[in-house]
């Protein structure tokens, strides 16, 4: 093949090297990936690498991916708002936040909304409040039916984990729930101001939205729930155990909430020093 034998031997040496160096790659992919529960792509694992001193391309990360058949659960369903907005389609609902000069600080913007969650026994609604600087899960809660209580046990639920200063934006969708006079009492005697997203437009509240659309293909959809229970279960570990305080996010500069709410504390008090 009229290959020198310093040539071939140097090939060799090379190629077991690269042979053990991908070998450890994709050892190390696959334990994020399952670290990840199967959630993250390239990218993610790319950043997740990166903090721990190791040298990867996105092309090189997916093609491995590709040879270990590891896909994330991402690109697949579409969540359904489920709010009735009929009776609140007048004024009297400011979009507080459509005319908020962004970016506004962490802990004084809130999203809220509900989507349901399928099991062998029937549905669960579930509604949940996040930050939307941040994106942590501040307060959320479970029904079997789709009222105003279910709405007013979850901001509840926030106000005894999360102290909030007074003027903080509370944004939501024009559903009944969070229309009625009993939410709206609430948020206004602990000093909250309610926005609502404009008739027709989902959009407004893509914070929600985009929630729960991760939330149902990284934990619901390829799942099949015998009870309630063992949902109201899985979800709770999965917002306080996994998405709150591990989970990165690419605009979070793949940092996860906490990781992000820390560092902007850490910011500010550096300002301040």
């Amino acid at each position: 093949m009229q290959v020198g034998r310093t040539s071939y031997y140097a090939w060799l040496r090379n190629r077991e090297v690269a042979e053990n160096r991908k070998a450890h790659l994709k050892k190390r992919i696959k334990e994020e990936f399952i670290g990840s529960r199967g959630t993250y792509g390239p990218d993610r694992i790319i950043a997740e690498l990166r903090k721990r001193g190791e040298r990867l391309g996105r092309v090189k990360c997916r093609d491995l991916m590709e040879e270990m058949s590891l896909t994330s659960c991402h690109n697949r369903h579409k969540t359904k708002s489920l709010t009735n907005s009929k009776k609140a389609r007048g004024d009297g609902y400011p979009n507080i936040l459509r005319e908020q000069e962004f970016p506004i600080a962490a802990r004084m913007g809130l999203t809220s909304d509900i989507t349901y969650l399928r099991t062998a026994e029937g549905f669960m609604y579930h509604c949940v409040i996040r930050d939307i600087v941040t994106g942590d899960v501040l307060g959320d809660y479970m029904a079997d039916r789709m009222t105003k209580e279910l709405v007013l046990n979850t901001i509840m639920a926030m106000l005894a984990r999360t102290k909030l200063a007074k003027g903080c934006i509370f944004h939501s969708d024009r559903g009944s729930q969070y229309t009625s006079k009993a939410v709206m009492d609430l948020l206004q005697r602990h000093g909250l101001r309610q926005s609502f997203s404009r008739v027709g437009m989902p959009g407004d509240n893509a914070w929600s939205e985009s929630f729960f659309a991760t939330m149902k293909k990284e934990l619901i959809h390829w799942t099949h729930y015998e009870t309630k229970e063992s949902v109201r279960a899985a979800v709770f570990e999965y917002i306080y155990c996994f998405y709150n305080v591990t989970r990165i996010q690419k605009r979070l500069g793949y940092m996860s909430p906490r990781e992000y709410l820390r560092s902007l504390r850490t910011d500010r008090l550096a300002k301040v020093a």
